[in-house]
């Protein structure tokens, strides 16, 4: 910043600290921020289409169908140079790096993730990568937010504040939905549902939509017209779309870990993008739905179209047989979602809403088609209405978001017709899917190292903590070939402490001796030759691992073990000391600060 528009800036502030109160500048950067979140939409948006539009131009287009192909490895190639050579850092995955900029980083997000997105998600989409744009859309907003608070010195409980409202925002101008935008938020965030959250959160998600209306008009990125009402005697069937889409939501994000785990092997980044683009190119060259985001394919399927959505395949063959499209369709549900978790391991830039609702339109429709044509059931069921339900199951399961769903879904159809199915489709596979994943997509690898955010108020405040802030190393180590004598002179005359931890000559830990241990003979000097420090040492209660252990089970090793400090081994090495003082002061601290 120039020292001229510094001046500037300082004076404003104090201008806004003696005029404005806390609470009407949050309210009043909260609809900036939507703004912003807003205007990252529609950039992002609109830069897909451009890129996909260049690729349906007249001059491929006679052999368009045998680009798909290569068009995914041209993709993910400038993805991969645009983050090596342009951003030159890391680019995190929308939803989960907002997750982990939250719980363990202050709110605070890097200033490149502001724009990095804008370049890469494009390009990974654009190009066919079969993911979708509203994760790092959510991101783009996310990091707004952050770095807006950190203009203005706004405090950590604010920052998180301020990045839920433009992650609100930016759901609410993708879908034009500000309720579920907000829901989504805290649903996602774990953010408090109090009225000093409500009003950001809903500026946000307002000044964001009329964003999207002013760009885009009434243009809705999802078509759906509500037909047929819901009728009483369809609930079994509703209830058996909820296990269905259940097991959908497992096999969904079973197949999305078990192929990240498989691309995680390859560190050399260009092995991944070869192997990975080289399968997206099969997959979407034998099925071209799974090209890009796939909203076209979900808006056929909402207006009917189901025999050109099952037939849009290399061979172009006439189908006349019901059962042969529904297997078509039930192969499209599977593919997606390898398409999608091939497309993130090769390095792609997106997010898994859109593939969600890819997969929960067809994954319902295919439900009422079998129900339809089945000769066991003498039943009709509205096609449309399933598919749109299936999407609300599907989010509710994979995203783990149930209230999301509902309410997107809701808002989408344009009133509350199909609230009750909703209500139990979303419930039942949330409910399910939640007892054999515990974690959605966005949070598995926060929750497996303990840095998950949820709506517990002191698992968060534990794991707000950091571990280096509470770790203790002026403790004065000895070795066990020590006699007595030299472990007096050099090391407890010379320490305020009383622990000793014992190590070997590698700084291994092996044990512990306490002032206690040796207090009823550290004063007889016939001893100091004769009793060797391996007589005296002992194992520690616990120990605590720097690399694996949260602060939640660095709190529960205190609890079990009923000990006051506990040593912490980093790197195989001997490191410190953690106090149980020290451990719950840093804790009433860190409860203090997010709470005001």
């Amino acid at each position: 910043m120039k020292p001229t528009a510094k001046l500037f800036f300082i004076k404003f502030l104090k201008w806004r600290y003696q005029h404005i109160s806390n609470k009407q500048f949050i309210n009043i950067v909260s609809a900036i921020i939507g703004l912003l979140a807003g205007l990252g939409a529609v950039t992002l948006k609109n830069l897909t289409h451009l890129i996909q539009e260049m690729l349906e131009g007249e001059f491929i287009k006679e052999i368009h169908h045998a680009f798909y192909f290569i068009f995914p490895t041209i993709g993910l190639l400038l993805v991969l140079l645009t983050i090596k050579y342009v951003v030159k850092k890391k680019v995190g995955h929308g939803i989960p790096s907002t997750l982990y900029a939250i719980s363990k980083q202050k709110g605070i997000m890097p200033r490149h993730q502001m724009w990095a997105s804008l370049l890469t998600a494009p390009l990974t989409v654009g190009f066919g990568g079969s993911v979708g744009l509203e994760g790092p859309t959510v991101a783009t907003g996310a990091a707004l937010g952050s770095n807006f608070s950190r203009l203005f010195h706004l405090n950590q409980t604010t920052r998180t504040l301020l990045i839920g409202a433009a992650a609100a925002g930016a759901m609410s101008s993708i879908f034009k939905a500000p309720i579920a935008a907000i829901v989504f938020a805290v649903e996602i965030f774990s953010l408090e549902l109090t009225m000093a959250s409500m009003i950001p959160l809903l500026l946000a998600s307002i000044t964001a939509v009329l964003t999207s209306y002013f760009f885009f008009g009434d243009d809705v990125l999802l078509h759906f017209q509500l037909q047929d009402k819901f009728q009483l005697n369809d609930v079994l069937f509703f209830i058996l779309l909820g296990v269905s889409s259940a097991t959908t939501s497992i096999y969904f994000s079973k197949v999305y870990f078990k192929i990240s785990d498989f691309f995680k092997k390859f560190k050399n980044p260009y092995k991944r993008l070869l192997i990975g683009s080289s399968l997206i190119g099969i997959i979407v060259f034998f099925i071209p739905p799974l090209f890009g985001e796939g909203y076209e394919t979900i808006n056929s399927i909402l207006r009917g179209n189901v025999i050109d959505v099952a037939t849009n395949n290399i061979f172009k063959s006439e189908i006349d047989n019901i059962w042969i499209i529904i297997t078509l369709l039930v192969g499209l549900v599977t593919f997606k979602v390898i398409a999608m978790s091939i497309t993130f391991g090769a390095g792609g830039i997106g997010g898994v809403f859109a593939p969600t609702l890819f997969t929960g339109s067809i994954s319902g429709y295919v439900f009422a088609m079998v129900i339809n044509y089945s000769h066991f059931f003498n039943h009709q069921l509205s096609s449309t209405n399933f598919a749109m339900v299936g999407m609300a199951g599907l989010m509710a399961g994979v995203l783990q978001a149930p209230l999301t769903a509902i309410f997107l879904i809701a808002e989408i159809t344009g009133g509350y017709e199909l609230f009750i199915p909703l209500m139990i489709v979303s419930s039942i596979s949330y409910l399910i899917t939640k007892k054999y994943i515990p974690h959605n997509i966005y949070a598995s690898e926060l929750a497996k190292k303990g840095q998950l955010i949820t709506h517990d108020k002191d698992k968060n405040v534990l794991m707000m903590l950091s571990v280096d802030k509470v770790i203790e190393t002026n403790f004065i180590s000895v070795t066990p070939e020590m006699n007595l004598g030299e472990m007096i002179h050099k090391a407890v005359v010379k320490s305020s402490r009383n622990n000793f931890p014992v190590v070997n000559k590698n700084n291994e830990f092996l044990g512990v001796i306490l002032l206690d241990d040796i207090r009823s003979i550290m004063f007889d000097e016939k001893l100091y030759e004769t009793v060797k420090i391996s007589s005296l040492m002992h194992s520690a209660p616990d120990i605590i691992n720097y690399e694996k252990d949260s602060m939640e089970s660095i709190m529960n090793k205190f609890k079990t073990s009923g000990a006051w400090n506990l040593p912490v081994i980093k790197d195989g090495k001997y490191y410190g000391f953690i106090s149980k003082s020290r451990l719950l002061t840093a804790y009433r601290r860190k409860l203090i600060e997010a709470t005001t």
